[in-house]
C-alpha cells in the first residue's frame, strides 16, 4: 500500500466500477462477515488493550491518498496488519473496562440494514417506516420497562409523551436542558438566563457539564452536590432541597435536576422518587439518566431501581452499552415531547409537506440537535424481535452472575476489599492499605496516598499485560479498580481468569515493595 509518484498520475486510468455494483457488492459483503467472523472467533487471543504508542500510525500510512483503486483484499490485509494492532478490543470477552459496549448478531445485522438503506429520516415524509418503525419500537421497550403511560406513544391523543432515538446521553441530556430551559425562559424572560440553576450529584457524568455550556447556562449555576459513603455515594434529597432553597434566597431560579441510575464511578443509584418530591415543589425539570443500568430494568429484580419515574420529565438509556445494540444507540423518552419540538423544532420552505401540514405524523428532526438521523430504530427493532424479552433477561442476569463470582474471589483473599458495595456487573475493589503497610505509620493521609498510588500502580500493571482490561475511579479520596462485566462473549472462565491476573499482578507488586514500605 502506498501513494503513487506524481508523475506518474496521468499515466493511470481511474477506476471505472459502479460503486453500487450488486454483483461487486455481494462478493465484498461475503469477505467483510467472513473476516468479521474471524475476527470474533480469535478476539480472545489480542491484548485487550492496545499495545502501541501514540502516531503509531502515521508512520505505517503513506501522506497520501492512492489515486487509482485498490483491492479489497489489499485493504483487508492492511486491516490485519495496521489497524488491529491499534484497537481495543471492546468486544473481547477480557474487556472489564469502562461500561460495555455490548454487540450482538441482531444487532450487527440491523446496523447493517440500516446503513444499507442509507436513508436519511429526518421526517415523516423522507422515510415513513424510519419514523414509524422508531416510535414503535420506543414503545415496545418503555412497555419492558414498565414506564408509565404518560411516557409513550398513544394512539388516541391521551398522552403528550413518546421516544426518540439519539446518539448518545450527551445529545439526550443536552435536548431535555434545552427542553426545560426554553420553558422556563418563556415564563421568566429570556433576558434571566444567568439565573437558572441546574443540579446534580458530584459523581454525575460529565455529559451533564457539556450540555450546561452549550445551552448557555452559566457555569457558576451548575451545581455539583457532594455526596458521601453514608448514601452509598447517591444524591441526598435533603442536600438537594438546601441547596435549592440557597439558591432562591439568592434569587436564582432553580431549572434542571439530572438523576443519575448507576454512576459511571461506582454505579450509584440517586433515588429517584424522593429527589423528584423535592423537585416538585419548585418546579424543577427532572431527567433521569440511566444509560448504563436503565438496561436490567427489564428484569423485574431490578426494576425498583427506577421506582419513582412517574414523577420525572423524561427518562434515558444507552442500548448500545447493555443491551446489545451496537453504537450508537441511546433511547429517550419525555412526558411533554411539545416542550421538546418548540425547543428544537426549524421549518424551511424545502422541509413543508402534507404529512407534517396534517400534524399526524412525528418528525423527528424536531426531537433532536441536528437535522439528520440514522434509521437507528432497524437494529433496536431486531435486537428485541431476534432475543425477546426472555433471552435478554437472561444475558443481562448472566453478567450479573458473574459480577457476583468475581465479588465473591475477592472476598476470599484478605488482601482486597469492595470500597462499594456491588448493584449491578460492576465490582469497585482496591488492595486494602493493611496489605501494603505492614508495619505502622503515623500519618494517614500518607497512607491513603500511597494505598491510591500502589493501586494505581497495579492496575496499569495488569493492563500492559493485555490479557485484561480494566478501569478506575476515585470516590471520596479513595483510588478503586473498576470491573465492570458485560463484554457479549465474556463466560465465568474469563472472570476466573481475569482474577488470577489481578493476583499474579499484586504478588509481584508487593514483592516488590520490599521493607521499606511493608
Amino acid at each position: 500500500m502506498g501513494s503513487l509518484p506524481t508523475n506518474n498520475l496521468e499515466s493511470m486510468s481511474p477506476c471505472s466500477q459502479n460503486p453500487l455494483d450488486p454483483d461487486e457488492f455481494r462478493r465484498q459483503g461475503h469477505m467483510i462477515i467472513d473476516f468479521l467472523a474471524d475476527y470474533y472467533k480469535n478476539v480472545e487471543k489480542y491484548p485487550v488493550r492496545s499495545q502501541v504508542e501514540p502516531g503509531y500510525l502515521k508512520k505505517r500510512l503513506p501522506e497520501s491518498a492512492p489515486y487509482n483503486s485498490e483491492s479489497i483484499e489489499t485493504i483487508l490485509e492492511d486491516v490485519t496488519n495496521d489497524i488491529i494492532p491499534g484497537l481495543t478490543h471492546w468486544q473481547s470477552p477480557n474487556y472489564f473496562a469502562y461500561f460495555p459496549s455490548s454487540g450482538s448478531i441482531a444487532g450487527f445485522l440491523g446496523e447493517m440494514l440500516s446503513t444499507g438503506f442509507n436513508v436519511v429520516g429526518f421526517n415523516w415524509m423522507s422515510s415513513p417506516a424510519a419514523t414509524e418503525l422508531e416510535s414503535i419500537v420506543m414503545n415496545w421497550l418503555g412497555q419492558m420497562l414498565t414506564l408509565p403511560k404518560s411516557f409513550l406513544f398513544s394512539t388516541d391523543g391521551s398522552s403528550g409523551g413518546g421516544g426518540v432515538l439519539q446518539g448518545t446521553t450527551c445529545e439526550a441530556i443536552l435536548c431535555t436542558l434545552t427542553a426545560a430551559r426554553d420553558k422556563m425562559l418563556n415564563k421568566i424572560g429570556r433576558e434571566n438566563i444567568n439565573k437558572l440553576v441546574i443540579y446534580a450529584s458530584d459523581q454525575t457524568h460529565c455529559a451533564l457539564q457539556k450540555a450546561a455550556q452549550i445551552a448557555g447556562i452559566n457555569p457558576k449555576n451548575v451545581r455539583a452536590i457532594k455526596t458521601s459513603k453514608a448514601t452509598n455515594f447517591g444524591l441526598s434529597p435533603n442536600s438537594l432541597q438546601s441547596t435549592i432553597l440557597a439558591d432562591i434566597e439568592s434569587g436564582l431560579v432553580p431549572l434542571f435536576l439530572c438523576a443519575t441510575v448507576g454512576t459511571t464511578s461506582s454505579t450509584a443509584v440517586d433515588p429517584i422518587g424522593p429527589l423528584c418530591a423535592v423537585a416538585k415543589l419548585y418546579g424543577i425539570w427532572v431527567h433521569i439518566d440511566a444509560a448504563y443500568a436503565g438496561s436490567a430494568c427489564i428484569c423485574p429484580e431490578f426494576r425498583h431501581f427506577i421506582d419513582g419515574v412517574e414523577d420525572a420529565d423524561s427518562f434515558s438509556l444507552n442500548a448500545h452499552k447493555w443491551f446489545f445494540t451496537t453504537l450508537d444507540c441511546c433511547c429517550l423518552w419525555v412526558k411533554d415531547s411539545d416542550s421538546l419540538v418548540k425547543a428544537l423544532s426549524t421549518s424551511p420552505e424545502y422541509l413543508k409537506n402534507k404529512a407534517t401540514d396534517s400534524k399526524q405524523v412525528i418528525d423527528y428532526k424536531d426531537w433532536q440537535i441536528v437535522l439528520s438521523r440514522r434509521f437507528r430504530s432497524m437494529k433496536l427493532w431486531l435486537v428485541l424481535r431476534s432475543y425477546g424479552v426472555a433471552n435478554l433477561r437472561t444475558f443481562l442476569r448472566s453478567h450479573v452472575k458473574m459480577a457476583k463470582h468475581f465479588q465473591g474471589l475477592i472476598v476470599m483473599d484478605n488482601r482486597f476489599e469492595i470500597v462499594v458495595p456491588r448493584t449491578f456487573a460492576m465490582v469497585c475493589f482496591r488492595l486494602k492499605p493493611a496489605a501494603i503497610f505492614r508495619k505502622k505509620i503515623v500519618e494517614d493521609d500518607h497512607i491513603e496516598a500511597q494505598t491510591n498510588e500502589v493501586n494505581a500502580k497495579l492496575l496499569e500493571s495488569v493492563n500492559a499485560s493485555g490479557k485484561i482490561y480494566m478501569t478506575h475511579a476515585v470516590v471520596g479520596v479513595v483510588y478503586m479498580i473498576r470491573f465492570s462485566v458485560g463484554a457479549t462473549l465474556t463466560e465465568e472462565r474469563h472472570v476466573t481468569g481475569a482474577w488470577k491476573v489481578v493476583q499474579e499482578h499484586t504478588d509481584a507488586i508487593l514483592g516488590a515493595l520490599g521493607d521499606d514500605v511493608c
